[in-house]
């Protein structure tokens, strides 16, 4: 009988193999040391050693937006789970499955104060879906389970499990589980016939589609039937991926910096389907876009968690289903469009929007975007973390159906290299992008060491201007001419990315730039090349010196 026992670490990875993980990202620690034991005879799980916390969380964030399941991130106790922490806030704005192992001091020593030990339950209550802490070896399994199920179910999202060591090396006769099957709520017929009878009586109606567990089943039944109705679609902050961007259907993204066609479109809409989005600040423009509780639009809300509806703003519909379900449903339904002419027209007005003014210094980003645009694959990702060089891609490069976009919903500066690292291990023969701004790269440029280390080579280009521009924008507008901690003083890019193995150059002229791509796209480990962009060229159609002249304008006012 003692031939059958195992540690609660082999349990564990036990239960990891029955739920399909083939990838863990993380850094090791001794508070968990019986898990990487067992790790070691399981080849088929892949682990990625990250260089921090941080950017092991971001991977497994990013792989769990890409692929749907459920990122897997191990970290030890106390500053480890810290460190972690802003990839589960990352994972739970983005509406993204992952769940963060996270080693705890031994039972006997709990609410001591014991080295490095930590609530985890009161840490991360607020920044999770479920927080748990296994206290019996022989639970692990039921534990386990209802782990994946919770980051699964609803609206997807973190769950953060404790492992206290002794649990760890504690023995057990318990085996894993099975496989957790998690089903996505149904349209009921009468909330499909509910749509149908709101957009009949519609003159300028508007989609807003985003929110997490899409399926490619899903986009394409989405697409299907916004273009049999001829509906105009706007992708809520950072979801452009969502709808083929060369529809005729696609009318741009209602993210921060809307165009005025955008604003004019989302005003006049007399119904809006809001279709698995969560209404965040960005897309409402603080809240002050619709009137809450109640947008003078007839709101129909669909969302794959009932949680989410009626929580801002009351819909006159709401639909408790899930986006690959409904549309599914909705897919062949048909509705006389008496707005066609509207949605050609928004169509054309978007297109007018993406047309890139040129830009002042010696990298003009709106050419680079062009040269993208036209040089990448159709399959292509890409990734971003958080600053105003996310615009030039976020708004003027059109995603294609198989194309994909992994950006933070939180605002979460560091995201995009972790991202393309994870995006990468996952897809090596697809091409992954970064674009990273001189701030945001240096929030997690050692993971290019992980990069190194594992044979994953994704291409990441830096904008960099010199200065946090986002904040910089902000502090022109608001305090013109008193720059004060907004300036950064980086260091040799290209020697740095060198050193990590990875093929690098530096772009002084847009005329550089295809050539250097070309090379980057040769590279064996991974390309960085840095661009260097004028401060001036700080949004597409405002320079510094005019959101300058404009603050000082305001303060004379």
């Amino acid at each position: 009988m003692q031939k059958n026992l195992k540690t609660g670490g082999q349990l564990l990875v036990e239960c990891l193999q029955t739920q399909g993980v083939t990838r863990v990202f993380g850094v090791p620690g001794e508070s968990y040391l019986a898990v990487l034991d067992a790790l070691h005879d399981v080849p088929e799980i892949e682990l990625i050693g990250n260089r921090n916390e941080g950017g092991a969380a971001y991977m497994a964030a990013a792989h769990g937006q890409l692929t749907g399941q459920p990122g897997i991130c191990m970290v030890t106790r106390g500053p480890g789970a810290t460190n972690a922490s802003i990839g589960v806030h990352t994972a739970m704005q983005g509406s993204t499955p992952m769940i963060l192992f996270v080693g705890q001091v031994g039972t006997n020593m709990k609410g001591r104060e014991a080295f490095q030990e930590i609530d985890y339950k009161a840490y991360f209550g607020t920044v999770a879906k479920w927080v748990a802490e296994i206290d019996d070896v022989d639970r692990i399994p039921e534990i386990m389970a209802r782990a994946f199920a919770t980051a699964l179910s609803g609206r997807p999202g973190p769950v953060v499990i404790a492992l206290p060591e002794d649990m760890l090396t504690a023995m057990t006769g318990a085996s894993a589980g099975p496989k957790v099957v998690v089903p996505e709520a149904a349209a009921s017929a009468k909330a499909v016939a509910g749509i149908r009878e709101v957009l009949a009586s519609a003159k300028r109606p508007l989609v807003i589609v985003g929110g997490g567990g899409w399926n490619e089943t899903g986009r394409a039944a989405f697409k299907r039937f916004v273009e049999a109705n001829h509906l105009p679609v706007a992708a809520a902050f950072r979801f452009q991926d969502i709808l083929d961007n060369t529809s005729p259907s696609y009318i741009g993204d209602a993210g921060l910096g809307k165009s005025p066609a955008m604003l004019k479109a989302l005003n006049e809409a007399d119904v809006i389907f809001a279709a698995n989005i969560r209404f965040g600040e960005n897309t409402t423009d603080g809240y002050e876009l619709f009137d809450v509780p109640d947008m003078k639009a007839t709101l129909i809300h669909s969302h794959i968690s009932d949680d989410e509806l009626n929580k801002i703003y009351t819909a006159d519909l709401p639909v408790h289903a899930g986006p690959n379900e409904l549309f599914g449903a909705l897919a062949d339904v048909q509705v006389e469009a008496t707005w066609a002419d509207n949605t050609q027209a928004a169509r054309a007005a978007f297109l007018t929007s993406i047309e890139i003014p040129a830009q002042p210094g010696g990298v003009d980003m709106g050419a680079v975007i062009r040269f993208l645009q036209a040089d990448l694959p159709e399959d292509a990702i890409l990734t971003n973390g958080a600053g105003n060089f996310a615009i030039w891609h976020n708004k003027f490069f059109l995603y294609g159906d198989k194309a994909r976009l992994l950006a933070p919903q939180s605002g979460a500066m560091g995201y995009g290299l972790p991202a393309a690292i994870a995006a990468k291990a996952e897809h090596p023969d697809r091409m992954v992008v970064c674009i990273a701004g001189d701030g945001d790269f240096q929030m997690n440029c050692q993971e290019l060491g992980a990069a190194m280390q594992h044979d994953i080579a994704p291409i990441v280009l830096i904008v960099n201007n010199g200065t946090y521009g986002t904040i910089r924008m902000h502090q022109e507008r608001n305090y013109p001419e008193r720059v004060t901690f907004t300036d950064i003083k980086n260091p040799d890019f290209v020697g740095l990315a060198k050193a990590y193995d990875f093929h690098a150059e530096q772009i002084t002229d847009t005329g550089q730039f295809a050539d250097a791509f070309a090379r980057a796209k040769q590279s064996k480990t991974g390309a960085v090349l840095e661009l260097i962009v004028s401060a001036e060229s700080l949004t597409p159609r405002a320079t510094l010196s005019d959101l300058r002249a404009a603050g000082k304008a305001k303060q004379e006012s």
